[in-house]
């Protein structure tokens, strides 16, 4: 059974609600999740933790931690596409890394004036050993040409079919980046979402937004990515 949109919407909704005030506890991906032992990697976690952007830097925005309980897939690991050139996509949709990390951090995003409607904007930073974020950007450039006409991505708690993925043009950003769109559909209805992906060094960051209160409530829906968020995130990096 295809459980993706409906997960997908229920994952917005719950970071939605995390965003609306009073915080939680922290879990597996509100602190940088090394690859390796915390001792061996605590550097680039810490990095992290440090270039990810603030509410003083995005004002009008709540930050709080990714809750992954409806996800998709909980690590790369278990995420799959049924196109294997499409992989890179299946994972940045899915709020998980790419490549070989050395740590990775997602944040959740929301105006604090939208209440329970509107845009969630996922922020998941990544750092890799020199070359590998080069690579990565690469790989989704690859992806984004040669899956056109669509793929299905595959994990642990059930699948998302994409209709179609188009290449968007967007605002320089780092050393490079590369922005794409994606359609999917529940119940008749289609919903679009945004991507990019930015290089800077040997960090990607990558932006992915969404409208879940619109799926639920089966309404169409193009959630485009705030320009204020990109652009403070993208300069944190610089």
């Amino acid at each position: 059974m295809n459980r993706s949109v409906p997960a997908l919407a229920v994952a917005c909704l719950a970071a939605l609600t995390a965003c609306g005030g009073g915080g939680g506890p922290e879990n597996s991906t509100g602190e940088p999740r090394p690859s390796a032992t915390r001792s061996e990697q605590a550097a680039p976690a810490e990095r992290l933790a440090g270039l990810m952007v603030t509410p003083a830097e995005v004002k009008g925005f709540a930050v709080k931690p990714y809750d992954n309980e409806f996800a998709l897939a909980t690590a790369s690991s278990e995420m799959t596409a049924d196109k294997p050139a499409c992989a890179p996509l299946a994972l940045a949709l899915n709020q998980l890394p790419l490549g070989e990390p050395q740590a990775d951090l997602t944040r959740v995003l929301a105006p604090e004036s939208q209440g329970l409607n509107g845009t969630q904007t996922y922020v998941t930073l990544t750092s890799y050993a020199t070359g590998g974020a080069k690579a990565v950007l690469a790989d989704v450039k690859k992806a984004v040409d040669a899956c056109g006409d669509g793929f299905t991505a595959e994990g642990g708690n059930g699948s998302t079919v994409y209709d179609a993925v188009t290449a968007q043009d967007v605002t320089p950003a780092g050393e490079e980046t590369v922005g794409f769109t994606a359609t999917t559909s529940y119940q008749g209805v289609s919903h679009t979402v945004h991507a990019q992906a930015v290089r800077a060094g040997d960090v990607v960051a990558v932006f992915f937004a969404a409208d879940g209160m619109a799926m639920v409530n089966g309404r169409t829906s193009d959630a485009k990515l705030p320009p204020a968020v990109v652009k403070a995130q993208s300069s944190k990096l610089g």
